[in-house]
Parts: C-alpha cells; structure tokens; sequence
C-alpha cells in the first residue's frame, strides 16, 4: 500500500476514538473503583441500546440493598429493602411465629366471660330463677364462639410453611430483580457523575459498614416484631410517660390563657373589624331583594364568562331559590367574601414584599406550610380561645386554610417577570413605582389571578367546617344532614355549595381571560 493510500481523516477519527474509549474507561475505573473491567463491559453494553438491557450483577444480587445503599443508589435501596423485609418476615413468621397468638389471645377473654357466665347460671339454677334459658343459651353461644376461633387457630397454625414458601418466593423474586436493575442503575448514576463530580462514587468502607448496619436493623426489628407479636413492648409501644402530655398540654393552655389575657383589646378590635365588613355584605348580599341580586350576578357572569355561563349562572340560582336555599346560599357568599376580601387585601401586598425578598419569603413560607397542612380541626381550637365562637371566627379560620395560595402565586408571578423587560424599563428611566405598576404587576397579572381564584375555592371548601363554630349558611344545612342521617337534604344543599363555587369561579376565569 501507498502513503497516498492512506487517509489521514480515518487514522485522526481513529486515534479519537481510542482515546475516548480509554477515557471512558478510566472514567469508570474512578467511579466505580471495584472491578472496573466488569463495570466498563456492562456500561458500554446498557450505553449501545436506547432500550432496558438486562444484565446480571451476581454481587448485588447477593447484598441486595445493602449494595444499593453503599454504592448511593437510595432510592432503589429502600425500595428493595421493603421487598426484602417483607419476604424475611414472612419466612420467618411461617417457621417461627406464633400465627394463633391473636386467636388464643380472643379465647382468653371470651373464657373469662364464659366463666363468669357459668356462674350466673349456676345461681340461677339453684335460685330457680326465669333467666335460667337465657344463660343457658349465652353459655351455649360463647362456647360456640370459643370452638370456631380455636378452628381458625388451628387452621392458622396449618398455614405456616405456605406463608414461608410465599416468602421465600418473594425474596427469591427480589433477589432476581436487583441483580437485574443493578448494572443499569448505576450506569445511569455514572452518566450523572459526569456531569456532577460532587455525586459520590466507589463504595466507601463506611457507607458499605452503614449500610449494612442500618439495613440490618431493620429486617432484624421487623422479624422480631412480626414473628413473636406482643414479646417486646419496646417494638410495639413507645417508651413514654403520661405526665410529659400532660406537662405539655399545661404548658399550651398556660400560654394560650397569658396570651388571651395581653392580647384581648387587639383581638377585640379585629372582630369588630370582622364583624362589621360580615354586616355590610350581609346587608347587601341577603337582605336585599333576590331579584336584584340575581340579575347583578347573572349580568357580571355574562361580562365575564359569556352568554352560556350566564345561562348556567341562572339556573343555578334559580335552583337555590326554588329549593329554599337562597338566604343560606347568600350568607355563605357573605361569608366568603368577607375571608376572600381580607385574605386578598393581605395577601397581594404580602407576596410583593415578599417576592423581592428571598430571606423573608423563607421566613414565612414554613409558616404558610403549616397554615395548608394543618387540619382545621386543629388550628379551630385556639382561634375559639381568642375569637370565641360566631361569624368572626368562621372568617379567620376560613383565612387561615384559604389565604396561602394569593400570597404564593403573587410571589410566583413577579418573580416569574423576565429580568431584560425591568431592565429595559429602569434604562428608560422608569422608577420603582412605575416598575411595579406597569411592569410588574401587569406581567405578573394571570398568576395573581389564579391565586385569587385558588383563595376563593379553598375559602369556599371550609363553609361546612366553619359551621361547626358558629357560621351560618349553606354549611349549616349540610351539618345538620349529617347529624340526623338527612340524605336528601345534605345532597341537595351541597349541590348548592357546588353551584356557588361555579359561578365564582367562572366569574374570575372569565375576568383572567
């Protein structure tokens, strides 16, 4: 062959090549630092198909989750670690465990009824007494009851190596998959560490040490526990002393009692304010006629939303006032317009400060954490100790469950505005007020609404807890179809409550639009 002969492109893609390859490979080499030949054979394998390619790794087959957790890989490692733990624990269970301890243990009590029984009828017997028929018969029904759950002990007892068998199976099956998944998920993890040398590599000895550590602790504990029910109180009761609930029930009442005390001319100046924005929708919205009302709605529902929502808006009015709920549907919409209006008013300023403002946004996001995912049942017992029961009350629980979504979705908003439009505008001489009010807020306009919208259904959504204090409306109907088992009369006012949240919220759709 001639040098002429020779293309220079192909050796220079050559010699590329080659050194990719033995970068690659000491690539895995540094991530894997346990047989890397083995690892570079399987990675290039899995890397050669954009398709799931099963592959076997014996020793994470063998380790399980351990393997998993040493070499970083969690996620997959708690998963398995479930599968596996169940599997130990059913093993262990059908070889070891007591399966009819439950039963025994209901033999045991009904035998201390049954001998108490016995003598009751003794006494009768020798008493003469008219009872004597029906002890018989409750002693005859109890050791009816004590021979069928003695069968079903035994019959218990019986299945102990099937659920062995099944357990074995289980982790047989799991055993299996691991060694199946493993090369692929840690090849997915190699692709991540290039990228991000900070991700862990290798098996460290003391991760392998904790994780054999904590996945030993488990399986052990929950075999224990599963296997001989009830033999260790630590496994199933928490080591506690009645007086430190006690001590920290005190305590919270102690506090609540001081703060009630300190704080009464505030809270009474705030459930005056309550009040008396509630009156003024009351007014407005139930005593006067149905008909204005009525027509102001559907007509705000056909600017808004269109000439067919009106056309829904209608009849759903229409079937609260045939139906006798349109005081109590208004009520509620005073109600929630009372929380709405106040939980708009604080929380579109809040979320503008807080927007601008990444360390107060942390301070008051935990605690707006809280506000969502505390039940209401929870947070309703101290607003009663400083608002007592009523409308008012009603107002700042529906606030307190309601009010979070305007001030997030303010935040999401104007932090969401493209930093080259505030930039053209401050290069054009614009200033901070001109900023936010046509620049900003504009902008940041859809999400706002969206919080509005979310403010308003999740204040609606608290009308039949809020009842429960004092509230009245369309909740109190359904409380009470709750309480006397009304079926009709709860489905019907509920329809009612749904039908309001349709019309509000086509309302503020149709104005996003």
């Amino acid at each position: 062959m001639k040098d002429s002969d020779i293309n220079p492109l192909e050796d220079t893609e050559s010699a590329a090549a080659l050194a990719y390859a033995a970068d690659r490979r000491a690539n895995i080499a540094t991530f894997v630092r346990t047989n890397p030949d083995y690892y570079a054979a399987m990675f290039d394998k899995i890397g050669a198909s954009s398709k799931f390619v099963p592959t076997i790794n014996l020793m994470a087959g063998l380790f399980g989750p351990v393997w998993f957790g040493a070499r970083g890989l969690w996620n997959w490692a708690l998963a398995f670690l479930i599968l596996e733990t169940l599997a130990l624990v059913q093993i262990a269970r059908g070889l070891f465990g007591d399966l009819a301890a439950d039963a025994m243990a209901r033999i045991a009590s009904i035998e201390g009824t049954l001998e108490l029984r016995r003598q009751q009828l003794a006494a009768a017997i020798e008493s003469g007494s008219d009872r004597v028929d029906a002890f018989r018969r409750t002693v005859e029904s109890l050791e009816a009851n004590i021979g069928g759950i003695r069968a079903e002990a035994e019959a218990m007892a019986a299945e102990g190596p099937t659920i062995a068998l099944t357990g074995l199976v289980l982790l047989i099956l799991a055993k299996i998959a691991q060694a199946v998944i493993a090369n692929t998920a840690l090849e997915a993890r190699f692709s991540e560490w290039l990228s991000d040398r900070s991700i862990r590599s290798g098996m460290p000895p003391q991760h392998i040490v904790l994780s054999a550590i904590f996945m030993g602790l488990i399986v052990a504990t929950a075999m224990v526990h599963y296997s001989f029910p009830g033999r260790f109180d630590l496994l199933s009761t928490f080591p506690t002393d009645p007086d430190i609930r006690l001590t920290g029930i005190a305590w919270v009442e102690d506090f609540i009692a001081w703060t009630v005390r300190n704080t009464e001319a505030f809270f009474d100046a705030l459930t005056f304010g309550i009040r008396t924005l509630l009156d003024a929708l009351e007014v407005i919205l139930v005593q006067t006629p149905w008909i204005v009302i009525a027509s102001l709605i559907v007509l705000l529902t056909w600017l808004t939303a269109g000439l067919r929502t009106a056309i829904y808006s209608s009849a759903f009015l229409a079937y609260m006032g045939l139906l006798g709920f349109w005081e109590a549907a208004m009520t509620t919409l005073a109600l929630l317009g009372t929380a709405a209006c106040l939980s708009i008013v604080i929380g579109i300023p809040l979320g503008m400060f807080a927007a601008r403002r990444p360390r107060f946004y942390a301070f008051i996001q935990p605690i707006m954490d809280f506000m969502q995912t505390m039940p209401a049942f929870v947070f309703m017992v101290p607003v009663i100790a400083f608002f007592g029961v009523g409308k008012p009350a009603a107002v700042i629980v529906t606030m307190i469950f309601g009010g979070t979504p305007v001030v997030r979705l303010t935040v999401l908003g104007l932090r969401g505005v493209p930093e080259s439009v505030r930039e053209a505008a401050i290069s054009f001489g614009a200033n901070k007020w001109y900023l936010l009010t046509k620049v900003d807020l504009p902008l940041a306009g859809p999400s706002i609404r969206a919080g509005i919208n979310q403010t308003i259904m999740l204040s609606l959504a608290m009308v039949v807890v809020a009842s429960l204090i004092g509230a009245k409306g369309l909740g109190e109907d359904v409380l009470e179809a709750l309480q006397y088992a009304n079926v009709g009369q709860g489905i019907l006012a509920g329809f009612s409550i749904l039908f309001c949240a349709m019309i509000l919220d086509r309302i503020v759709q149709g104005a996003r639009k």
